[in-house]
């Protein structure tokens, strides 16, 4: 992969990280931005993943693989689960929580996780989907044929969007209350969606690597007509992955990869004229934002406020110094943070 395809990838998920952040923002936005972001920048991050999947041939041994992406994922979940932990169950015991119960019920939530965790931990669903999502399609692409793949990626859409509908029409509650009536660990049944994206970055690694110009207006087209026809009611189209909202077996598809189709040529077009180096960081530092940036409001919301802007800004910006502090301070922080490469401290990188 020439330096060009890696800057445009680095920038594009540094511009989805903010997305992430922005799409936390606790205020009302009164441009449904929110709506919109949830569109598409979930499907992406696994899209952009399936994209740079390397198959494992079926007389190779699986548990190198497995054990790297293990490394690169949970170590870092399992850090920042314990440190924000350690610091909530401080700020309990300083307020006078002496209640064991309360602590008990806490980490059983913990350790079932997925959407059943929220506030500080409403992000750590996704590295746990993520990682079974890599295992599956890792399991798929070194024993099933191209056919027999394609065909239970389709089973895998059906079944997800047969568990959607199970939890909106016999359920019939709201969305999170919905899917937190399915009993399911670590959101592993989100695994169903996840991995349709995640095949179609790899099936189609052709397209996204160079998105022509007939592909992304083509695409541009779609997602403003998607825009247009959700204000003026014409839709109401959700996409929730964590809550197994999937409204349209049709639209599930269409409106996520009309998006990333134009975010991804943008970017591809864009980082040939500027470097965009600030995105680049961002990425850099983007496992400290996405496990951080929840918790970074939980603290500043009661002395600081602001509005979306200074939210993005601050709720970045923090987890972003934090991130160098993990890196050049604690031991092994780079390791912490999913590089398994670095195992000691750096010189200090920002």
């Amino acid at each position: 992969m020439n330096k060009k395809r890696v800057t445009w990838v680095d920038v594009t998920k540094g511009f989805l990280m903010i997305l992430v952040v922005i799409g936390h923002y606790p205020g009302e936005l009164n441009f449904p931005l929110s709506k919109y972001i949830y569109w598409f920048h979930m499907p992406a991050f696994f899209l952009l993943s399936g994209i740079f999947f390397k198959e494992i041939k079926e007389d190779e041994a699986s548990n190198k693989t497995v054990k790297k992406r293990f490394l690169q994922l949970m170590v870092p979940y399992l850090f920042f689960l314990l440190s924000i932990t350690s610091i909530r169950y401080g700020m309990e015991v300083a307020q006078g929580n002496y209640n064991i119960s309360w602590y008990l019920q806490d980490l059983w939530k913990l350790i079932i996780a997925g959407r059943f965790v929220r506030g500080a931990y409403g992000v750590f669903w996704f590295v746990t989907t993520l990682f079974f999502t890599y295992l599956l399609f890792m399991w798929m692409t070194k024993y099933l044929s191209k056919t027999k793949q394609i065909s239970l990626i389709a089973i895998c859409y059906l079944a997800a969007h047969l568990q959607s509908i199970f939890a909106r029409e016999v359920i019939s509650e709201s969305a999170v209350e919905s899917a937190q009536s399915i009993p399911m660990v670590w959101n592993l049944d989100v695994v169903l969606m996840a991995v349709v994206y995640f095949s179609l970055g790899y099936y189609g690694k052709s397209l996204w690597m160079n998105v022509t110009k007939p592909w992304l207006f083509s695409a541009s087209f779609v997602a403003f007509s998607m825009i247009l026809a959700d204000q003026n009611g014409l839709i109401n189209y959700k996409l929730s992955m964590k809550f197994l909202r999937y409204d349209h077996m049709l639209l599930d598809l269409i409106v996520p990869i009309s998006f990333i189709i134009v975010i991804v040529g943008l970017f591809q077009r864009v980082t040939k004229i500027i470097s965009l180096d600030w995105l680049r960081k961002i990425e850099n530092h983007s496992i400290a934002i996405m496990y951080l940036h929840i918790f970074t409001d939980m603290i500043l919301n009661d002395y600081v406020d602001y509005g979306v802007v200074g939210y993005t800004i601050l709720c970045t910006l923090i987890p972003i110094i934090i991130s160098v502090i993990i890196q050049n301070v604690i031991p092994y922080g780079k390791f912490l943070l999913g590089d398994i490469r670095a195992k000691k401290p750096m010189q200090i990188e920002i």
